[in-house]
């Protein structure tokens, strides 16, 4: 059964009619042309489809279309020029953990890199409303520390097959001690 639907994509709205098992990265990629979600495992295994979904990180091979009606997407690609409202200082468009990535060297074969750089958005915001991990050494919400352990523990879902591990962590990290550095 195909339906009409509006998804709100990188801020810009996108009208059109999918099957109603359409998943999200489906509907992303081969009806609106934005490869910046890749599609790894479509088991919601490897985090490569990762978005960011109503500000929060999400798998879109997971995730049926019809089911974000109006939902706010933003995809590595929408991170450019604020689009999760996130200006970075310097002026040249990228999201301050785009540039982290670039200076840290922090992929090969770049197939998960958007994955990750979403995926690293959403931590960084969970980590800063003081939700748990697993590795967590206090509990209290204003004492989450983001240790190498710590972000390694939070980004777990996104896999790396080039190994890009010794990395990305880093580059997280830099981004994560800025951050942490502003809001004192």
């Amino acid at each position: 059964m195909d339906v009409e639907i509006t998804l709100r994509v990188d801020g810009r709205d996108h009208r059109l009619t999918v099957d109603t098992r359409t998943t999200l990265l489906d509907a992303l990629r081969e009806r609106l042309g934005n490869t910046s979600p890749k599609k790894g495992c479509d088991h919601g295994q490897c985090g490569a489809c990762t978005i960011l979904l109503d500000g929060r990180r999400a798998l879109a091979c997971l995730a049926l279309a019809v089911a974000h009606q109006g939902a706010g997407i933003v995809t590595a690609a929408g991170l450019m020029n604020g689009g999760d409202g996130e200006r970075g200082e310097s002026g040249d468009g990228l999201h301050p953990l785009q540039r982290s990535f670039i200076a840290h060297d922090a992929f090969q074969c770049g197939y998960c890199t958007p994955g990750q750089i979403c995926s690293a958005v959403g931590m960084l915001r969970e980590a800063a409303a003081g939700w748990p991990s697993a590795v967590a050494k206090d509990v209290n919400a204003a004492d989450v520390v983001l240790d190498d352990e710590e972000i390694a523990e939070r980004m777990s879902g996104n896999l790396c097959r080039c190994a890009a591990y010794a990395n990305i962590v880093p580059a997280i990290a830099d981004v994560a001690h800025r951050d942490e550095g502003a809001r004192r």
